[in-house]
């Protein structure tokens, strides 16, 4: 059975999908964003938030839209050029957590959507530490699959059997091994948990799992055989062509 790729190998092969990427993922119910405000000691609009792996946009669409001075941090070339081509207003660098290309205590906000688990702990800890300014909060999240919905649990069994030692929870929604920070902690945080579902055609739903990491560094041609046989068995369950994608937003904060 072959081994698992790098966490560097399967971070940076969004780059080779990032228009399939920006046209089928899921964004975020409003509610999260009211978490976040909730959990922090000031509102977005007008907070300067850094949106560390960035990717194409997606959170920094939504905190730009909520009138926060928003920075996007991305170190993908392609993701970082379809961020430019949709948000062409809103500030870019290249960089990730581990190395923040940001001033000490320049943030009122840092955001990392589906990012942080691709960060080495013991770097990005403190690294976000530095960049917080005192009382600015840490927000961290999660698109995760509902997988107590029938159909979402079969297809991640079916997910799990054909990857093998490579499917593991990020081929479908999870946010790998669980671990927020390194020991001891640096920071208190706090978790939530938003459900929320979208209705989406059957080929944007195999899209947006085609664009998961897990079969990005499958092979083309392997991931297409499962995602083929997935069209036919899910066409049986919804033969009108839409599905119901049922998500649960795992969001951690912490105060600075």
């Amino acid at each position: 059975m072959a081994s698992e790729p790098e966490p560097t190998t399967r971070a940076r092969s969004f780059d080779s999908a990032a228009a399939q990427y920006a046209a089928n993922r899921p964004s975020y119910p409003p509610a999260l964003l009211d978490a976040i405000e909730e959990s922090a000691t000031r509102d977005l609009k007008g907070a300067r938030v850094a949106d560390v792996g960035a990717g194409t946009g997606i959170a920094t669409a939504l905190l730009h839209e909520r009138g926060a001075r928003v920075v996007a941090v991305e170190p993908g070339a392609a993701m970082a050029a379809e961020l430019r081509r949709t948000l062409p207003d809103v500030p870019l660098v290249r960089g990730d957590g581990n190395h923040l290309p940001l001033a000490t205590a320049s943030a009122d906000f840092l955001t990392y959507a589906q990012a942080w688990h691709w960060t080495d702990t013991a770097k990005s800890v403190p690294e976000a530490r530095r960049v917080l300014r005192p009382g600015g909060t840490l927000a961290v999240w999660w698109n995760t699959t509902d997988h107590t919905v029938g159909w979402l649990a079969d297809q991640d069994a079916r997910v799990r059997a054909y990857l093998g030692a490579n499917g593991g929870g990020g081929a479908h929604g999870a946010r790998g091994d669980g671990k927020i920070q390194p020991d001891p902690p640096v920071f208190d945080f706090v978790q939530r948990r938003i459900p929320w579902t979208r209705h989406v055609p059957l080929t944007t739903h195999l899209a947006n799992l085609g664009s998961h990491s897990a079969f990005l560094v499958l092979g083309a041609e392997r991931a297409q055989e499962f995602l083929t046989e997935e069209h036919r068995v899910l066409s049986a369950l919804f033969p009108d062509g839409t599905v119901e994608e049922s998500y649960v937003v795992d969001l951690w904060t912490a105060t600075r």
